[in-house]
């Protein structure tokens, strides 16, 4: 009972024993004083709140002529005591909306109330102008629930209409106890409820208690009528209780009601949300049948449907069908073709549309906007902003929202602020999506410092995903103590952390390789009573993956199969990355058969990450059949295959391949130019390298990064133009870095240029004093010239700084088991291998080979120098795979730095004299041995 007391202050229903039912008199009848008198009484009873009796009523009334004259509360009371002196003149509703106008215009809402709910019957329709009305003028319409009260407590009676929309507006400001109490007084008074009290009932139930008790009322009605079941099915699906509704369709149908075309369209909105295409055609069925098809809003959900089921063709018969096309069917097709990547068809039917005599509109800029920023066009995207602008439409959240995400694609910080002004200039901050996507933005350029400041000083509420995506800044730069401040935070602000929070946090720790500690991350996840999903276990997989942690990461997906945890296309894309940073062939190709057993295999990211994988693995060919198979070839599939035969050295091939991009209307970006200069300059192709060069910001616009002038650098030193090389470093417009003068130390060293090595050498020395690589190219160097006092100072300034050469290793994976050798570390067949290794290169000797003791710089005797030669890991590991593999498996073997030159020529002659092939995968290329040749031609 303390619940029902609330309501008890301004309504009772039925508190006399004898109600008094309204008779059919005027609204003017009813007596605005204190006191409210039934509208039965006499009008020479009533209480009046100022006095007028000596009123006496003008023989020439005219209402219309004495409102103009109406311009204090005080007149318009004094007009309505004359109307209520001639209430026989009472003739037209336009009279009761302007008496009530003008009560409302001086704020006497009360009287306006009154008047309207005793004058409702003739005035049904005009309830929603009133209460419009009412809130322009700054009443209150909870006050209009506070009058119906007063007038029941009175003893009015209403009939069902004024009931109907009191129990809407009960269920509109959700006051359940009022509703709650209508229905009771009802019940017990056993008044006949019409349809439309039934349902607004059952809507009032629906919003302000559960949809069970509005289904109940539903279920005990005895007749249910068209109006009731289209309502129920709205109710249940405006509540997302999907299997419901499509429950209730099929009694519906049953029971002979037809659904309205509203009712219609709905459930075939809930068909493209949930994906369920068999019931969407079920529907459309029915649309036939009762030959709905003529109704644009089902026409226009029908297309929807059909396009956000993957239905394509059926969206677009669906719109070629109907007879006619407005502006919305336009959008939902154009947008249909540009969310599936047909860009080229979403542009020829906006020029269909255009021919149609039909006005696009900003959705539908949005629409071609939001397709291209999905499908990477992301140039295209800033194009179209521009377009629209032109043509005069103004840009709304949703077109920022889709800019902004071209914007951190392209990365162009500049442009993005420019659009953070527009944002602000024209309002548009209040957005949360606007907002959260300019967080978005300035934390992946690494601009926290604007991020929070956006984030601080954000107008609408700041929800859960604008803490994420802070979070998930602070996370990725490895500021995790930020991180945890800032939950800490959002955990004041009454806002639990979801999985989101948390795998943010999980991705972080992982990708700085603090793998553990994410690991235990999840392990506080279940503590604290959530589950972690695949995202969880995939942030731990994908992190370690990224951090070049590969095994670390095939161990955590073997604890994730562990948990029960199915994987989705990131994980396999992780778990194919760490198999090709691993070289594990066999295990790659395990993925490669789950992938196709599970579907994953049309996923564009999978089939792209199974591409890198057989290209790091060795197996270009399966890479190739993979690409082939790709129907919609995205530019990182490209990117992916072309720098694949780059590092194979097939330079003629990844012309040809880039030339094949650009005729399927795809537009390079920075990584392909990168690809496609490493391919050339692996094949010593100089005069294509320039022409790619040259046409990168000729032809397409991009300025070469230091990645771009790397290249060339390498590829015009190892080419023997030294000379040019160095001009071109001269000449740059950026600043020689470690890449650069590594670069041309490396050509340095392939044609025995030592003066211009020890300037490179000296560069090198001051940019990585601790990358041991440098001196050893340098100590190899001199060792060929046998300036043997020079090889000894590169060792003393090696131990003065505490430079130590890292440890070099090759291992090779025979039946799924990985064996390694290490320098200096012996293997447990060492004996068999080295009496394999003496009796293969005593027959290569025969072929020709002769040992390239310069590759050894220790001043000891050529006899003991090709000894040394014979340790080599590469040579171990490759001598290993002959004896223990089949003899037609290509044997692949990983080196952790570059091979030297006689292992690479031992290795040609090894494929020669086994009649195997080879492939070794070294610290910056592969190369394929076969017959006695490398895929390199020597040009590495």
């Amino acid at each position: 009972m303390d619940r029902v007391a609330p309501f008890q202050r301004y309504f009772t229903l039925s508190q006399s024993q004898n109600p008094i039912k309204p008779k059919k008199v005027s609204p003017a009848s009813v007596a605005l004083g204190p006191a409210l008198i039934s509208p039965a009484t006499q009008l020479s009873n009533l209480s009046l709140s100022y006095s007028w009796s000596h009123l006496s009523p003008s023989p020439a009334f005219h209402f219309s002529d004495d409102l103009k004259e109406v311009n204090s509360l005080e007149s318009v009371k004094v007009l309505h005591a004359r109307l209520l002196k001639m209430s026989d003149s009472w003739s037209s509703d336009s009279m009761t909306k302007s008496l009530i106008s003008s009560y409302v215009k001086f704020n006497d809402f009360r009287a306006a109330t009154t008047i309207f709910f005793v004058g409702f019957a003739r005035n049904y329709v005009f309830w929603s102008s009133f209460l419009d009305e009412l809130q322009s003028c700054g009443g209150q319409t909870r006050r209009v629930l506070e009058v119906f009260g007063e007038l029941c407590g009175k003893g009015v009676v209403f009939d069902s209409k004024v009931l109907t929309l009191v129990l809407k507006m009960c269920a509109s400001l959700m006051d359940p106890w009022l509703g709650l109490q209508i229905h009771a007084d009802l019940v017990k008074k056993g008044f006949d409820l019409d349809v439309h009290l039934k349902c607004a009932l059952m809507n009032f139930y629906g919003r302000c208690w559960d949809l069970e008790s509005a289904n109940q009322v539903f279920n005990e009605m005895v007749e249910k009528k068209e109006l009731a079941w289209n309502e129920v099915i709205m109710l249940n699906l405006r509540n997302e209780r999907w299997e419901k509704a499509m429950e209730l369709f099929r009694g519906m149908q049953f029971s002979c009601a037809k659904a309205y075309a509203s009712t219609v369209a709905k459930l075939l909105h809930c068909c493209s949300k949930v994906g369920a295409l068999e019931e969407g055609k079920q529907i459309h069925g029915y649309v036939l049948k009762f030959a709905l098809e003529s109704d644009l809003l089902v026409s226009n959900s029908l297309i929807n449907m059909y396009s956000r089921n993957n239905r394509l063709e059926l969206a677009r018969r669906v719109f070629g069908l109907m007879q006619d096309h407005n502006l919305s069917s336009w959008n939902s097709i154009i947008s249909a073709y540009a969310t599936h990547g047909y860009l080229n068809d979403a542009w020829n039917l906006l020029k269909e549309m255009e021919s149609s005599d039909v006005k696009h509109d900003i959705i539908t800029w949005n629409c071609l906007l939001s397709g291209h920023a999905l499908h990477g066009s992301h140039k295209a995207v800033l194009k179209i902003f521009r377009r629209m602008q032109v043509v005069g439409f103004r840009p709304n959240s949703s077109s920022i929202t889709s800019v902004l995400q071209a914007v951190i694609e392209l990365g162009i910080l500049k442009f993005g602020r420019e659009i953070h002004c527009y944002v602000i200039r024209n309002e548009l901050d209040y957005d949360a999506y606007v907002v959260t996507s300019l967080l978005d933005m300035y934390v992946k350029h690494n601009d926290l410092g604007k991020a929070q400041a956006v984030f601080s000083c954000m107008k609408s509420k700041r929800n859960i995903v604008a803490w994420n995506t802070l979070i998930s800044g602070y996370s990725f730069k490895g500021l995790f103590d930020d991180a945890r401040k800032l939950m800490n935070e959002m955990e004041e602000e009454g806002i639990t952390p979801d999985l989101v929070t948390w795998n943010s946090l999980i991705s972080g720790y992982s990708m700085r390789g603090q793998g553990d500690e994410a690991l235990g991350l999840i392990h506080q996840v279940k503590s604290s009573g959530m589950s972690p999903n695949v995202v969880s276990w995939t942030a731990l997989v994908s992190g370690s993956s990224q951090n070049g942690s590969y095994r670390e990461s095939l161990e955590y997906f073997s604890q994730m199969q562990r948990e029960g945890i199915r994987p989705n296309s990131v994980t396999l894309s992780s778990l194919l990355r760490n198999c090709g940073g691993l070289s594990l062939l066999q295990k790659g190709k395990e993925i490669h058969s789950f992938s196709i057993k599970n579907g994953f295999i049309e996923d564009v990211f999978v089939a792209t990450a199974l591409i890198d994988m057989y290209c790091k693995s060795g197996n270009l060919k399966a890479a190739y059949e993979v690409f082939e198979r790709i129907e919609n070839k995205t530019l990182a599939t490209w990117n992916c295959l072309i720098m694949g035969f780059a590092i194979y050295g097939l330079g003629k091939e990844v012309v040809s391949l880039f030339e094949q991009m650009l005729g399927a209307d795809i537009i390079p970006d920075a990584i392909t130019f990168t690809a496609v200069l490493s391919g050339c300059k692996n094949s010593g192709l100089v005069n294509e390298g320039w022409k790619y060069f040259d046409s990168m910001s000729s032809d397409y616009g991009i300025i070469p990064t230091i990645e771009h002038y790397s290249c060339m650098v390498d590829l015009l030193g190892r080419a023997g133009y030294l000379d040019e090389a160095w001009d071109f470093m001269q000449s740059m417009p950026l600043k020689p870095d470690a890449t650069i003068w590594g670069a041309l130390l490396g050509s340095c060293r392939i044609h025995k240029n030592i003066q211009l090595a020890e300037i490179a050498s000296k560069k090198l020395f001051e940019l990585e004093p601790y990358n041991s690589a440098n001196y050893v190219l340098m100590l190899n160097l001199y060792a060929m010239f046998d300036r043997w006092g020079d090889v000894e100072c590169i060792k003393d300034l090696m131990s003065d700084i505490g430079v130590k050469n890292g440890q070099v290793w090759s291992w090779v994976e025979i039946d799924q088991i990985i064996h390694v050798f290490c320098a200096g570390e012996n293997h447990p067949d060492e004996g068999e291998i080295y009496y394999e290794l003496y009796h293969l290169v005593s027959e290569m000797k025969k072929l020709g080979y002769k040992p390239d003791v310069k590759c050894v710089y220790q001043n000891i005797d050529d006899s003991e120098k090709e000894k040394v030669l014979l340790s080599h890991t590469e040579k171990l590991a490759i001598t290993y795979g002959l004896i223990k593999s089949r003899s037609i498996t290509p044997i692949r073997v990983i080196k952790n730095s570059r091979i030297c030159p006689d292992c690479h020529t031992a290795a040609k002659y090894m494929s020669l004299v086994k009649n195997r092939e080879i492939f070794l995968r070294d610290g910056s290329r592969f190369h394929h041995f076969s017959e006695g040749k490398c895929s390199c031609n020597d040009c590495w």
